[in-house]
């Protein structure tokens, strides 16, 4: 199956936006597991978005900095020892996967937004994603890296320019976009809480992509297709897969 690939250059307006499985299939699996990212490949969608953690210099596949919520283990992520983390149930009897492991189970079968949750993770991901593509086969447009702390981006960004990242805000910024193209961002990702039309206006008039979290209910991915947004993230990605695209 042929990656839907994030554009190079100012994005090609889609009726059918991509679709980011949200943690893998946040609403169907274990989010952040190997078999979350199975069932969002399954339920078609085109990317697979996972969030990391370091813990003991290794990046793993956790959306909290603590271990309580979504595993059967106690502590922060960072502090615990590996042997500890391996033998956590993550949910229906999975492990903690790190990114090593994510890159090598989906096998570009979609591609792999990686969101950046804890400081010092840059230079590591950097080693990886390098990896990905010179020794694993991976594509440099088949990988997206965002986080909400642009100076983690910025670092990446700086260590390796062919990454293509994304910036994530919660709100809309004073200056709009102006900091995502500051930053090199290839694309925005926003709130479906916080879509302002002069945000949206600014970050096309830069050629950003907009990319729109986290849309689960039917009508509002019809209100963000019919706004032209290029990208969904969802914890159901077959309420807006290429299933859903014979319309």
């Amino acid at each position: 199956m042929a990656i839907r690939q994030i554009s190079p250059t100012a994005p090609i307006r889609s009726p059918h936006p991509l679709v980011f499985g949200h943690r893998g299939a946040r609403g169907h699996a274990p989010e952040n597991t190997l078999l979350g990212i199975e069932t969002g490949i399954q339920l078609g969608a085109d990317w697979i978005e996972v969030d990391v953690q370091l813990n003991a210099g290794r990046l793993v596949l956790m959306h909290d900095p603590t271990l309580d919520r979504t595993t059967n283990g106690q502590g922060m992520v960072a502090e615990v020892s590996p042997a500890y983390l391996d033998a956590l149930d993550a949910g229906r009897g999975q492990r903690i996967p790190t990114v090593q492991q994510a890159f090598a189970y989906i096998d570009r079968r979609a591609g792999l937004n990686l969101e950046l949750k804890a400081r010092g993770t840059a230079a590591i991901l950097v080693q990886q994603i390098r990896y990905a593509v010179q020794d694993m086969g991976w594509d440099w447009s088949e990988i997206l890296v965002s986080s909400f702390d642009l100076q983690e981006l910025r670092q990446l960004k700086t260590l390796e320019p062919r990454i293509a990242v994304g910036a994530l805000y919660c709100g809309v910024p004073l200056d709009y976009a102006a900091s995502a193209t500051a930053l090199g961002a290839r694309s925005v990702h926003l709130s479906h809480e916080f879509l302002s039309p002069d945000m949206l206006a600014d970050a096309r008039a830069r050629g950003l992509a907009i990319y729109v979290y986290t849309v689960n209910r039917p009508a509002e991915i019809e209100r963000l297709r019919a706004l032209g947004v290029d990208g969904l993230f969802t914890d159901y990605p077959e309420r807006a897969s290429i299933l859903d695209r014979v319309a």
